[in-house]
């Protein structure tokens, strides 16, 4: 027979290790033209994932990564995220109280913004190499 408390502690983990993976990701995603800067080929990888991001804002869909938490932290036996300090100062960050539709829009044109400066960097590197 299992044990309920190793599979909520399981699940809690699960959940916080998950809630890191997001907040790396949007990390990536909004300042990953920074590595881009010294490894060109890594455009490959963050391009895909800042369009992504815009994406997400704009559109106003949820990231898959987002309910799939929400289900370990049931399943752990938690609602919300007044738990860890995890839960509390990364949660904060990737789910903020107060979030609007406009705020959303705003948030994705910043990602754009930010990315656009900064791969204007990058080809602007690559073509002074060429000359």
């Amino acid at each position: 027979m299992p044990n309920v408390a190793s599979n909520a502690w399981l699940a809690a983990l699960l959940a916080d290790a998950l809630l890191v993976v997001h907040a790396l990701f949007i990390a990536w995603v909004v300042l990953g033209a920074l590595a881009v800067l010294r490894r060109a080929w890594l455009a490959w990888l963050h391009l895909p994932a800042a369009a992504w991001g815009v994406w997400i804002e704009w559109s106003g869909g949820i990231c898959p990564l987002t309910p799939l938490e929400t289900r370990l932290r049931e399943a752990a036996g938690r609602a919300g995220y007044r738990g860890g300090f995890i839960e509390h100062h990364l949660a904060a960050l990737i789910y903020p109280e107060g979030l609007t539709r406009e705020l959303q829009i705003a948030l994705g044109a910043l990602v754009l913004v930010v990315n656009l400066a900064l791969y204007g960097v990058v080809v602007g590197r690559c073509l002074r190499r060429r000359t």
